[in-house]
């Protein structure tokens, strides 16, 4: 079959059904029964960082794969909201990549269709060492007791703060949310400012992503073995330290772009947001400025006064981010399939997360030989558009460790469950953001937490 040119793929479709065609056939070539010969193998990859910045630096790192190995492959950029619907039909021609970058509640989905080969991933996971891997994205991707996919790079929450705010008002730095909360309260009583900037705007995908962060962090759970329990006594205590926590603002709610711009103008002395912020606080992403008072004589005044808390909580801590996973899908050219995942988290893993190192955290921290390798190297890789300066050069090698803190932390409602799925639609359709208003209006926030769980279920009965 004829493999159409990454271009014409990534220009818009007329049918998603055509996908499959455009991403071509897996099979072997050889005709004769055999093992096909390296120069016959070739290997279709899906990727959801289809910039033209990530895309290039992805097809630099699939060039040096064929260079070593001779094996053909070709990049095929691909949102993930269009993968899902790309998959199916592929399946039911016959027609599959071999490769697909994904996000964690898709292994779920997937493995659940039988659209993933979980013996090809779980062999590609021992190959590279099971114990190099971060168990919390192994238990994400763990399916029904198999490994449904392979778990490479991912980001979290995190909580920027103003060490020279905190100070000033007199708080130290939260390690809980009751404490985040607390921290909030007193800033916005003794500096007028907003304590925690941060996604409130209920029914808005913000809100959703703050509920399952500060929920989870504070040891509540959606739903256990089936039975949801977003209105248990955790998530009760957890749904008023999100009020407290949202009544810490001067200047309302917030959606993503606006809590972050409170917190670049120095409007907030704590921001609640992704490792994306990274590059952003350093003044290094022109379209998102630092604009405090003393940015203008000081372009890294914030980098300089911003310290983060990675980890939020204390026994069994519970970061919210993303895990992004390569997928091997049934029916695909398997064993060039697992030669370019291999070289992709060992030889080439440096390279591929410097794709955008902020936003790509390694969920493998290292060889067997050397533990740390990977996350010892993301912390010296360029960040921002231009790659001026390292996460290390900007906020110090005790911040690289820290990081690795809140990755190996990082945890979702459902994940590694046969929950997963439930967990997945009620965050995709914002289901507890739809219900969080009340809580604003002075509903008690176990009633709240009782009408959350009304919610869920109606979601969990239409499965």
């Amino acid at each position: 079959m004829t493999r159409m040119s990454t271009a014409r793929i990534a220009a818009p479709l007329a049918a998603i059904a055509a996908l499959g065609l455009l991403a071509g056939c897996s099979a072997d070539t050889d005709g004769g029964g055999g093992e096909p010969s390296t120069e016959d193998q070739s290997v279709v990859f899906w990727t959801p960082q289809t910039t033209p910045e990530r895309l290039a630096a992805q097809e630099a790192v699939a060039a040096a794969f064929t260079d070593e190995t001779g094996i053909e492959v070709e990049v095929v950029p691909m949102a993930g909201a269009d993968q899902d619907q790309a998959l199916v039909t592929g399946s039911a021609t016959g027609d599959v990549p071999d490769v697909i970058l994904h996000a964690s509640p898709q292994t779920g989905v997937w493995s659940s269709q039988g659209l993933l080969d979980s013996e090809a991933a779980t062999a590609t996971v021992e190959a590279l060492g099971i114990d190099t891997f971060n168990q919390h994205a192994l238990e994400a991707v763990t399916i029904d007791g198999e490994i449904a996919a392979v778990p490479s790079d991912g980001w979290t929450h995190v909580v920027a703060y103003r060490s020279d705010l905190l100070e000033q008002a007199g708080v130290d730095v939260p390690g809980t949310v009751e404490e985040l909360a607390d921290a909030a309260t007193t800033i916005k009583e003794q500096l007028g400012i907003t304590g925690l900037a941060f996604g409130t705007q209920a029914g808005t995908a913000s809100a959703t992503e703050g509920i399952q962060s500060l929920f989870h962090s504070a040891g509540c759970e959606l739903v256990t073995d089936g039975e949801v329990v977003i209105d248990s006594d955790a998530c009760t205590e957890a749904a008023e330290q999100f009020l407290r926590l949202r009544n810490s603002s001067v200047a309302g709610d917030f959606d993503v772009t606006s809590a972050r711009a409170a917190y670049m103008n120095g409007d907030a002395a704590m921001l609640l947001f992704s490792t994306h912020i990274l590059d952003e606080l350093a003044g290094l992403d022109e379209a998102t400025p630092a604009t405090c008072p003393e940015c203008a004589e000081q372009p890294a005044f914030l980098a300089e006064n911003t310290e983060f808390v990675t980890v939020l909580g204390e026994d069994d801590p519970a970061q919210f981010g993303a895990i992004l996973s390569y997928g091997i899908p049934t029916g695909a050219n398997v064993e060039a399939a697992q030669q370019y995942i291999e070289y992709v988290l060992d030889a080439g893993y440096v390279d591929t997360l410097a794709v955008a190192t902020e936003g790509r955290i390694p969920l493998r921290n290292g060889t067997a030989d050397n533990p740390t390798e990977f996350i010892e190297a993301w912390g010296g890789l360029g960040i921002g558009p231009a790659h001026e300066l390292t996460s290390v050069e900007i906020y110090g090698e005790e911040f690289v460790s820290e990081m690795a803190e809140g990755i190996n932390a990082v945890s979702l409602w459902g994940m590694g469950t046969p929950d997963a799925t439930l967990a997945g639609l009620v965050h995709s359709q914002g289901v507890l953001a739809g219900q969080i208003e009340q809580l604003y209006n002075g509903v008690p926030a176990a009633d709240v937490t009782a009408a959350m769980k009304a919610a869920v279920e109606e979601v969990q009965a239409g499965l």
